[in-house]
């Protein structure tokens, strides 16, 4: 059960926490698709191709390992790869990826995000922690937070242990202190808990619970999380 008398922060996961990621994933590769049409038309024929496309990202899991906890690079060296076997200027990638990066941060909230951070950080100090690369300052919700933990700056992910701890230090306040949210079973709520954390898994859309260990609390939305501090 959760402990609220004992949390003094709480950091929270952002992709399908606090909007929903795929939708804005597709409208960013189609906006890099259509900027590569009029800019690099071979890379784009390339990239049309969704086996193309599979056989490029795996090539740069393969061969770019270093790259596992920062998706902004393995997007960008994906787009340069694609160029380059295209016959077409490389340097064109960071052009091509700013296009891509600068859509991925026109994020739709769900409907509950922003009353519930409103709430939560007038209450608690906020980190967000996360394995994607969304920037919280163009998404326009950096004020809510205190603090930024990224696997890409940090070098390491969720579920690591690690990141969790790096957040909570971030705030000054020990682990078993601090609540983390996010909807991802195994990254968000079973990585808290290895971490000494509590534990509140978002399960937006009635997902069975996976593991052995149990979340401190289960919320369909965020709504509910903060009814629990009223």
């Amino acid at each position: 059960m959760l402990d609220i008398a004992r949390i003094k922060a709480i950091s929270l996961d952002l992709d399908d926490t606090l909007w929903p990621i795929w939708p804005t994933i597709e409208r960013a590769e189609k906006v890099l698709h259509d900027w590569l049409v009029v800019n690099a038309p071979m890379a784009a024929a390339l990239f049309s191709s969704p086996s193309a496309l599979r056989e490029i990202r795996d090539y740069m899991a393969a061969n770019r390992p270093e790259l596992k906890n920062d998706l902004s690079a393995v997007r960008r060296e994906s787009i340069r790869l694609a160029l380059y076997r295209a016959g077409e200027n490389p340097l064109l990638a960071e052009q091509a990826f700013e296009a891509f990066y600068a859509e991925r941060q026109q994020v739709t909230l769900f409907e509950d995000a922003q009353p519930a951070l409103q709430f939560l950080a007038s209450r608690f100090p906020l980190v967000s922690v996360s394995n994607g690369n969304a920037d919280l300052g163009r998404v326009g919700l950096a004020s809510f937070f205190r603090a930024t933990i990224s696997a890409r700056e940090f070098g390491v992910g969720k579920p690591d242990p690690r990141i969790f701890h790096a957040a909570a230090g971030a705030l000054e306040v020990p682990p078993e202190d601090v609540l983390h949210v996010g909807d991802d079973a195994t990254l968000d709520a079973l990585g808290a808990l290895n971490a000494g954390m509590q534990a509140a898994w978002v399960n937006r859309s009635d997902h069975l619970w996976p593991h052995e260990q149990e979340p401190h609390v289960t919320l369909t939305n965020l709504t509910e999380l903060c009814a629990l501090f009223k």
